[in-house]
């Protein structure tokens, strides 16, 4: 029997149709001789759908058409049980649609690459590729990203982080402790978004306000970053876990302006692009040895220090400058899930989702040799600590 793949994608993110590209992606490169695939694809308002016709991307331009032709799911939060429940009751029949094995989540942005979606699936039991809950949560958020780099000595441009209720509050003194600090230009972004969605740069005062305010559309947490004016953007990704991990060749992004845009990211410049691939970018990046090997080893760090798992992106800046290197961000769950810089250093896609499987399934072996609970019922045993129990009050 083949193990079953529940690729899970969409979501209630302002990324959900750069998710929607990925898994497609994905799912395209999945053995079909090894594994059977199960798309489940969670809507803008959070419903879960399974069917074979959410596997091509083009049947996307029409939603409610598209969702009529598929099942409405869900799964249970009962510990060990992996099966897909139909929503709708069956007259006779099972309610089960199918049972996964295990699950590799393509959810970028906020309810998927932030942690939460990650816990739903701890709770459940189910294996699955990618990082967990505490490193999902730590690689999405801005702030305490470059907090734990900066403890573990990995380079960081320097920065000031509030909250949005802050900004609406003491808009003068966040302003003055920006231009004190950091001076301009800055970057401004919201703290827990991808894809350049919320960025904005600043060369002034006027500037910073209107790149502060978009940024709180999007997020109640804002990082503003000291912005290097001549940079040179490098990309490198990482696959493995925290312990025994590979680096990728590195990236060149190309950029139509001063920022990499969501466009440059996904459009390619064009209206047909699909995807991060279709970005252009120069692979491998037209870098000396020594800088290359830098990058990979600051890439690979943070992928360790962060306790990361699966597949990873590490987006890094060189100052033209002063030639220093800084970590950017990461992307715990990377658009097109990085394929294109694996490929170039070796490893094709559906080697590279076999490999999502095997890192879920090893996790899944690991984490089962550790003590989550004891089976012994204190209680039973009379312990808990209070003699003679207690009152519905709380008291003896």
């Amino acid at each position: 029997m083949k193990t079953n793949i529940g690729v899970f994608f969409g979501g209630c993110s302002t990324e959900h149709e750069i998710s929607v590209i990925s898994a497609n992606q994905a799912m395209a490169a999945i053995d079909r001789d090894v594994y059977d695939v199960t798309p489940v694809y969670i809507t803008k308002e959070g419903a879960w759908y399974t069917g074979e016709a959410l596997t091509d991307v083009a049947n996307f331009r029409n939603i409610p058409e598209l969702l009529k032709k598929c099942t409405p799911v869900h799964m249970r939060t009962h510990k060990g049980d992996f099966s897909l429940y139909a929503d709708r009751k069956k007259l006779f029949g099972s309610p089960v649609v199918t049972k996964l094995d295990v699950a590799i989540p393509v959810l970028h942005g906020a309810y998927g690459e932030d942690g939460t979606f990650e816990g739903v699936l701890d709770a459940i039991g189910l294996p699955y590729a990618g990082c967990s809950v505490l490193a999902s949560a730590n690689g999405m958020d801005k702030i305490t990203m470059k907090m734990i780099l900066q403890a573990c000595g990995i380079p960081v441009v320097d920065y000031i982080w509030f909250a949005d209720s802050r900004w609406q509050s003491a808009r003068a003194e966040v302003i003055d402790e920006i231009e004190k600090k950091l001076g301009y230009p800055v970057i401004v972004k919201p703290a827990d978004l991808g894809s350049s969605v919320g960025i904005g740069r600043a060369a002034n005062r006027e500037a910073l306000e209107a790149a502060v305010d978009d940024a709180c559309r999007y997020s109640s947490r804002i990082i503003v970053e000291h912005m290097i004016d001549n940079l040179h953007e490098v990309n490198c990704s990482v696959l493995g876990d925290a312990d025994e991990y590979q680096t990728s060749v590195c990236e060149e992004p190309i950029k139509s302006g001063e920022i990499l845009s969501y466009e440059d990211k996904y459009m390619g410049g064009t209206k047909g692009a699909k995807g991060m691939q279709a970005a252009q970018k120069r692979i491998p990046a037209e870098l000396p040895e020594e800088v290359s090997a830098e990058i990979r080893r600051l890439a690979g760090e943070t992928f360790r220090v962060l306790s990361c798992h699966g597949v990873s992106r590490v987006d890094v800046i060189i100052d033209k400058d002063t030639d220093k290197i800084y970590v950017n961000e990461i992307n715990t769950i990377p658009g097109s899930l990085s394929f294109y810089l694996w490929e170039a250093t070796g490893i094709t896609f559906p080697q590279l989702m076999d490999r999502l499987v095997r890192l879920a399934l090893k996790r899944q072996r690991m984490s089962a040799k550790k003590v989550r609970s004891y089976k012994q019922n204190i209680f039973a045993l009379g312990g808990g600590g209070v003699k003679g129990g207690v009152k519905k009050n709380g008291t003896k």
